[in-house]
């Protein structure tokens, strides 16, 4: 009960703790950034690599290589273009970052300057149609709004635009589309001209300009007047032509070829240092919702504090006098008949059914418990700030190993207090969920290579995640198991009587499906304002950096599943039901099922995604999300209830 009792003390200072709270917002959520790479500094003329990454969309959230369509390569002749040493997390969340055309040299403005013609390949057409196929798929690209993504100084591309709502300001967007999709009226159009700004900072006492800013503005000019007119030497003004359209079919009167070209202008910003130039990308994540960001967060800080100092403060009440009538030797009431939880002390701590799944699920889940306070610690210290790319999901994976020796410590306890002493359930506890979620994975994954699309794992990544799970995790979870079998086991306060004792008729309000139900909109409705920025990063191609809220956020998670599992184990007690293992479980775990009908729903009204492959890929992940909250939850719920039910029963007299 030290929770409660700090919960308590909390809602009685809470008044003059609010300036605090906030200010712990404050400092949490910017301390999170911590550069992903050193500066570094470029002399005048020295050229300045630009890179490509995939191609992605959020109608589709399937990304494709940048090569995958027709535009210049870096070598034509050369079939395929090497990507550069990725991380497990960048293979995994489809980044695919090669070379390009494009060639800066520091402080050298370029008017115009053309990269390459590119031309449908006679060969490559459909037989019996005759339409050519790169024409058709790079329309089908443009009219899935893809975006292009550029890399210089490990900075992304973006447009900026002028953010109009209530907080004025420039908005920055990731990326540049690839074209205007067409419709009935209107050809689809090719942006072939690419308008960088770079913006670059002069350090005090350093030689050589550091680049802090990288934007674009795409045009679609006719690729006649790009071969005509476009000189490095000469002024070019995108605006004044006319656009490239792509016609695909008839055949005979397809696009003959696409010529693409770009201009350079180089901007320095005294205002912008080096260390600060993630600022924009990261203040335009979700402009829109700032102050909604904000404040939603903070005041349902201090709701759910309040609320979680009321229940401490009534369940405290209750149990204080439920103590004294059934402790008390001299109480007639009581002598005449027993009732309430007192009377199933002998049933309370019997075995549950499978006690073994059990186990199991409270280790797996004690096991993501760890990997997500770890993880949250590096993301508040900026450790995994966005610059790393990738560096979140590979320490989610490296870390979910590590913590394999907790899942299995925590297991073997359980299997040991429910005499289910195996290592059967402790090789469960290593393969049950991770083994799950590697068999959706790997279905997904044969879709994703058909389509050949850029975040489909290669075999040999395929490999090395096996290798981490089987040579890694499942070893430190019989690590952790055989450490906790040389533990003492843990005795029940109260003997178990032989006999199973007769559950009363519950009111239709005590049923397990109502009381379930009931109980996981709690926890959700904690963190559901949160889930949309999360929802928002990975599906809408933002980025996501307010760890420190994050961290707030999960406390309140944390606290709520234990609090509502606790009152409805209490009160389920009260009703002389003693099956409460695996219902704490499910208590605070049904908030996995309301993550699951909110994605539903955010699919319905927030994304645009009408291919089956692109719902499939989303339904399924969100259904894995789904499913690690409803363990990692309902693990909460167990645990904090277990505590609860043996501090009261060992407090209880029994004759």
């Amino acid at each position: 009960f030290f929770f409660v009792d700090l919960i308590a003390v909390i809602y009685l200072r809470v008044a003059g703790m609010r300036f605090l709270i906030v200010l712990l917002c404050a400092t949490l959520s910017g301390a999170f950034y911590l550069p992903g790479v050193a500066p570094r500094e470029y002399l005048d003329s020295e050229n300045v690599t630009v890179k490509v990454n995939s191609i992605k969309s959020t109608e589709t959230a399937i990304p494709y290589d940048y090569y995958s369509i027709m535009v210049c390569r870096p070598d034509a002749s050369a079939k395929k273009i090497k990507a550069e040493a990725e991380n497990m997390g960048e293979i995994l969340w489809g980044d695919s970052i090669k070379p390009s055309r494009y060639y800066m040299q520091m402080k050298t403005d370029i008017s115009c300057a053309k990269v390459c013609t590119t031309k449908p390949k006679a060969d490559n057409v459909e037989k019996k149609t005759g339409i050519s196929k790169s024409l058709k798929k790079l329309k089908r690209r443009i009219d899935d709004e893809y975006r292009g993504h550029l890399i210089l100084d490990n900075l992304p591309v973006s447009e900026v635009y002028i953010w109009e709502g209530s907080e004025k300001g420039l908005y920055y967007r990731r990326g540049y589309p690839l074209g205007t999709p067409g419709n009935k009226s209107s050809p689809t159009v090719v942006n072939n001209h690419l308008q960088f700004t770079v913006k670059i900072h002069k350090p005090e006492g350093l030689p050589g300009w550091r680049i802090v800013g990288f934007e674009v503005v795409p045009y679609s000019v006719q690729s006649s007047k790009i071969d005509s007119d476009c000189q490095p030497d000469q002024d070019f003004d995108a605006e004044k032509y006319a656009p490239q359209t792509l016609v695909v079919t008839p055949p005979e009167k397809a696009t003959k070829f696409l010529s693409w070209s770009y201009s350079l202008h180089w901007v320095e910003d005294k205002d912008v240092a080096w260390s600060s130039r993630w600022d924009h990308y990261l203040k335009s994540s979700d402009a829109s919702s700032s102050n909604i960001h904000w404040f939603a967060i903070v005041n349902s800080l201090m709701i759910v504090l309040c609320l979680s100092a009321m229940v401490a403060m009534i369940l405290l009440r209750a149990l204080h006098k439920d103590f004294n009538r059934y402790n008390n030797p001299d109480n007639e009431d009581e002598a005449q008949e027993e009732t309430g939880w007192k009377v199933i002390h002998g049933d309370v701590f019997r075995e549950p059914k499978y006690p073994g799944l059990l186990a199991c699920y409270v280790g797996t889940g004690s096991q993501m418990l760890g990997m997500a306070l770890v993880t949250l610690m590096f993301a508040c210290m900026g450790f995994l700030s966005p610059a790393r790319r990738g560096g979140l999901m590979t320490a989610m994976l490296v870390l979910y190993a590590l913590m394999g020796c907790l899942g299995g410590f925590v297991a073997a306890i359980l299997a040991k207090m429910f005499h289910e002493q195996s290592w059967g359930t402790i090789l469960l506890t290593g393969v049950w969920l991770p083994g799950k979620v590697f068999c959706i994975f790997f279905c997904l994954n044969l879709m994703l290579w058909a389509k050949q699309a850029s975040n489909a794992v290669p075999f040999i990544m395929l490999c090395g995640l096996i290798a981490l799970w089987f040579f890694v995790s499942i070893p430190l979870v019989f690590f952790g198991a055989a450490v906790g079998y040389k533990r003492d086991t843990i005795a029940p306060p109260q003997s178990v009587s032989q006999i199973p004792r007769f559950i009363p008729e519950q009111k239709w309000h005590m049923r397990p499906a109502v009381m379930v139900l009931s109980a996981g909109a709690v926890p959700f409705g904690a963190a559901f304002i949160e889930l949309y920025f999360i929802l928002s990063s990975l599906w809408l191609n933002k980025f996501y950096y307010v760890f420190g809220f994050f961290a707030i956020v999960f406390a309140i998670l944390i606290v709520t599943c234990a609090e509502i599992s606790i009152v409805l184990v209490y009160f389920q007690l009260c009703y002389e039901d003693y099956r409460w293992m695996w219902r704490s479980f499910f208590y605070s775990g049904a908030s996995g099922l309301y993550l699951f009908v909110y994605s539903i729903q955010y699919l319905a009204s927030t994304l645009n995604m009408t291919s089956p492959a692109s719902i499939t890929l989303y339904l399924c992940y969100m259904a894995v999300l789904s499913y690690g909250l409803f363990v990692l939850t309902g693990t909460i719920g167990f645990l904090s209830s277990l505590v609860f039910v043996r501090y009261i029963y060992a407090a209880l007299k029994v004759d």
